[in-house]
């Protein structure tokens, strides 16, 4: 199996990561939050608004440069796509591809369903893929990885931007598909996992943001599940339960964060779990109507957007004083 290591350095953008796509799905997760808290709480229409054109700008920007990566050292890309833990990571644009469309919808509604239909079947065919891959090839105990639970619950983001894309006949057979396929497998990976961090030596110091992914299978889980089915009952509201709890678990990783290595822009894998958090926690928040509800929602709101600006800021000063090809190794 060809390593990330062995590919000559002759593409350009090579030093370009795939998973670099979590900043737009973090940026899109976090205007949907503030899209849903514009509706309940009445924040400013801009905010949700202005996230959303950072998002647009983000994805435009990140498929470009892994396009010119794809034609110009198609043999990096698949080093990284066979790699046991980085491959996984390749479901990173196709779940940008189905989360965009909620942006995009505003500008051309077309464009935004055409986008979402290439995402929803990229992203079954990667699911299928990667399953059949696993099942075929012997693993690793090392390699499993938080990132593992991308490519089969990221099937979960399926449904997420239907209700922007105006459907005269929404496409319940679709969503019920993501929704079905990414919680049954939410279960298994999510145990291999928890089981490999509890018996196996900790993930390096590097790789500890990636544990918040962790949080995804029950934030998304609820808000894909909520969408689909149009209505909340006892299974939606313990997937965000175990969510909430999940979060309190691993904030001390956030925490440890700035003490235990320096900035690497694979700190966004944290931004689309706590973002999916807090749009779930402003969803929850509509449907209960109750005090404690709101105050819950708006300080997961208040958190995610302070982690996610602090990244975006600090990922813009990279690039403006040229690092972005070092906070990428």
């Amino acid at each position: 199996m060809a390593t990330l290591n062995t590919v000559p350095d002759t593409a350009r953008m090579r030093w370009l990561p795939v998973a670099l796509f979590g900043s737009v799905m973090g940026l899109t997760g976090l205007s949907l939050a503030w899209r849903a808290a514009h509706a309940y709480f009445g924040t400013p229409a801009w905010i949700a608004q202005g996230l959303g054109l950072l998002a647009l700008a983000a994805f435009v920007a990140m498929t470009a440069g892994y396009a010119i990566k794809v034609v110009t050292g198609f043999a990096h890309v698949r080093a990284e796509f066979s790699h046991p833990v980085a491959g996984a990571l390749f479901g990173t644009p196709l779940i940008s591809a189905l989360l965009i469309p909620a942006v995009l919808a505003d500008m051309s509604l077309p464009l935004a369903r055409a986008l979402w239909v290439l995402g929803a079947a990229g992203m079954t065919v990667f699911a299928w893929h990667m399953a059949g891959r696993w099942l075929g090839i012997s693993q690793k105990r090392p390699h499993t990885t938080p990132a593992w639970i991308v490519p089969l619950v990221g099937m979960l983001d399926i449904p997420l931007a239907v209700p922007s894309l105006g459907f005269a006949e929404p496409p319940h057979a679709v969503m019920m598909l993501g929704l079905s396929v990414g919680l049954f497998f939410a279960i298994p990976l999510f145990t291999i996992i928890f089981s490999r961090l509890m018996f196996e030596e900790p993930l390096s110091p590097a790789m500890s943001p990636s544990l918040l992914i962790m949080l995804a299978p029950f934030a998304v889980g609820f808000s894909s599940y909520v969408t689909t089915t149009g209505h909340t009952d006892a299974l939606a509201e313990g997937m965000l339960g175990i969510a909430v709890f999940l979060f309190l678990v691993l904030l001390t990783r956030l925490k440890q964060l700035r003490s235990c290595c320096p900035f690497r822009v694979s700190w966004w894998s944290v931004s689309f779990p706590l973002a999916a958090l807090a749009g779930a926690g402003v969803r929850y928040a509509t449907l209960a109507q109750a005090p404690w509800a709101d105050m819950v929602a708006a300080v997961l709101l208040a958190f995610a957007t302070a982690i996610i600006g602090a990244l975006l800021l600090r990922t813009l000063s990279g690039i403006a004083k040229g690092e972005l090809q070092q906070l990428s190794a």
